[in-house]
Formats: structure tokens, C-alpha cells, sequence
């Protein structure tokens, strides 16, 4: 409820000073009026964009690069580019109900809006054996669970819907749909640009697929969050974990802890992996019991200050993933 609040201040201040000057985004292209204006939250959408539309449009990222997306509070800029924006992009997931409080304060009548959620058959984040529920959700389950039976929960979706190389494809379709419609002048560039990247896409799919075909075993195991439901759905994977993956959890029990090192010790697991911009420390201590190699798979969701500037790409990060499942797998 204090995030709402703060977030509401700050579209409260955002259309008072609409017009006021604000620190320069380092995700944020050049500013020229002729062009349509796309704002995206987080990395996957951005380099999405990016990868179609080149310098043809002006480009913005919302998240900041380095930073964890999950504990993301916008500010009054972020809130006078959403407003400025012909399209804007976002996930539309549970972690971006703050936006639909900054949308309903704003006229949407010339701009559009897509969510990458609705770009894709989404599936339930689910607890597999061995993962931890957040503390604040199992309270409130033996709240309700007091009360009768009532006010059954809505189910909770995954919202990493891109780690996917399928779903990306579904999701560039959608986008290049919705720059063509606002910029009919640059559309053979987008659908040319989309083309190419589409089958990017398929390589990287097809690179996918063939290290789970010749792999020794199907199971990966995570000493973080999971973001790779969809990711493992597409090629087959059985994974373990020790929270799912919007989790704000980040001390597991020793139980946990405890789960993972047997299930790598059981199977014979070479790898336990752990995703950007975390803290390593669960991983290094299962690889300390087990003797399990420490890994990074990419979720993608945002990328170092060192990598925005150097240009790493959504297909850059994948196809490193690409290594670290085959050693995995071996």
C-alpha cells in the first residue's frame, strides 16, 4: 500500500510539472521530435524494440540498467515518458499493477499500450517440490483459510514470458504490428528488420532444442529464483528451485537448502545455476557440499551498466544460455 501511494505522488508531481526538465536516462535514445516515442519497462521489450526500429524511433527503458527489476519504483520522469509516449510496453503481471494507477490519471487516447503477457499463453507460477512460498502469501493463504472458505485467490501468473525463444517470437510479431500502424512510413523497415530477426529467433530455438535432444538428463536446478517456467515448458525441462520467480525472498530455509544439495547429489547434477544481478552466496554453498559447477542462466530481465554500454543484446544473453544449459544437461 506505501508503494501505491508513493506512486501516486509521483504521477500527482509528474503532470504538474509535465514539462519540466529531469536527469537524462541512460536507456533513453535521442530525443528528435519527428520521430514516434516507445517506452518500454524493462530490457526484453526495450531490445526488442531496439532490434526492429533501429534509430527510427525514440527509445526509452524505464528500469534503469543494473538494477533489480522487482523492487522498481518509476519516477517523475519515468511518469512524464509513459504520458509522452505513442506506444508503450509493458509486461502486465502482478509486479506492474502500479501502472494501471498511472494510466487510468492519464489521457490514452493517442497512445498505444501493449502488454507482452497478452502476446502469449500464460501459465500459472507454480511451487514445485522443494521451493519455498513468500512468507507474506502463506499468511495471508491462513488468513482466508480463517474466514470460511471466502475470497478465493485469484491465480498468480508467470510474467517472464520472454525467456522463451518461441514467445519472443510472438511477442516481435505483436510489436512490429504496433509501429507499423503509428509510423506507416518506416514499415517496410520494421517488417524487413522483424524478418531478420525472426529468424535470429528461430536459430536460437533450434540451438535450444538440439542441446536437450542429446543431453544426458532434462533436470536443472536452480540456487535462486526460477524466472524460466516458460523457457522450461518449451524444451521439456524439469527444474527445481528454491523460490519461484517474482519471489522477494532471498534467504532460503535450511530445508531448502538442504532439498537442493540432495536432489544435485541424488541425480548427479554437474551445475547449479543462479540469475543475474542476484546474490550468489545460496549458489556457492551448494556447489561447496556438491561439488556443482556455479553457472549464470540469463533470465534477461535487465542487464549490467557495463553491458547496456557495451550493447549486449537479448540474443547475446541466449546464446550464452545456450552453453551454460549444454554443460548442464551433460
Amino acid at each position: 500500500m506505501k508503494k501505491i501511494f508513493s506512486i501516486l505522488c509521483v504521477v500527482c508531481l509528474a503532470v504538474m510539472s509535465f514539462t519540466a526538465c529531469g536527469t537524462a536516462n541512460p536507456a533513453q535514445t535521442s530525443d528528435d521530435p519527428a520521430k514516434i516515442s516507445v517506452v518500454a519497462t524493462i530490457f526484453p521489450q526495450y531490445d526488442f524494440v531496439r532490434a526492429i526500429a533501429g534509430d527510427k524511433v525514440n527509445l526509452t527503458m524505464l528500469l534503469p540498467p543494473g538494477s533489480e527489476s522487482h523492487s522498481y519504483e518509476p519516477t517523475t520522469r519515468d511518469i512524464t515518458n509513459i504520458q509522452s509516449s505513442d506506444l508503450f510496453i509493458y509486461v502486465g503481471g502482478e509486479s506492474d499493477e502500479w501502472i494501471a494507477d498511472v494510466l487510468d490519471s492519464m489521457d490514452q487516447s493517442k497512445m498505444q499500450i501493449l502488454t507482452l503477457m497478452d502476446c502469449v499463453d500464460v501459465v500459472e507460477e507454480v511451487l514445485v517440490e522443494g521451493m519455498e512460498e513468500e512468507e507474506e502469501e502463506a499468511e495471508e493463504g491462513t488468513e482466508e483459510g480463517t474466514e470460511e472458505g471466502e475470497g478465493e485467490e485469484a491465480p498468480e501468473y508467470d510474467e517472464h514470458v520472454w525467456t522463451s525463444p518461441k514467445n519472443a517470437k510472438l511477442i516481435v510479431e505483436k510489436i512490429t504490428a504496433a509501429l507499423v500502424a503509428l509510423d506507416e512510413a518506416n514499415a517496410d523497415a520494421y517488417l524487413a528488420n522483424k524478418t531478420a530477426y525472426l529468424a535470429k529467433l528461430d536459430d536460437l530455438d533450434a540451438q535450444f532444442q538440439s542441446v536437450v535432444d542429446n543431453a544426458a538428463r532434462k533436470t536443472i536446478v536452480f540456487g535462486d529464483r526460477f524466472p524460466f517456467r516458460y523457457f522450461a515448458d518449451a524444451y521439456g525441462l524439469d527444474y527445481y528451485a528454491a523460490f519461484p520467480g517474482c519471489s522477494t525472498e532471498t534467504e532460503p530455509s535450511a530445508a531448502t537448502v538442504r532439498f537442493l544439495i540432495d536432489k544435485i547429489k541424488a541425480e548427479n547434477i554437474p551445475v547449479v545455476f543462479h540469475i543475474e544481478l542476484a546474490n550468489e552466496q545460496m549458489a556457492e554453498t551448494i556447489s561447496e557440499s556438491t561439488g556443482a559447477k556455479v553457472l549464470l542462466l540469463h533470465a534477461c530481465h535487465n542487464i549490467s551498466k557495463d553491458d547496456f554500454t557495451a550493447g549486449v543484446t537479448y540474443l547475446d544473453l541466449m546464446t550464452g544460455n545456450v552453453s551454460a544449459l549444454r554443460e548442464a544437461l551433460a
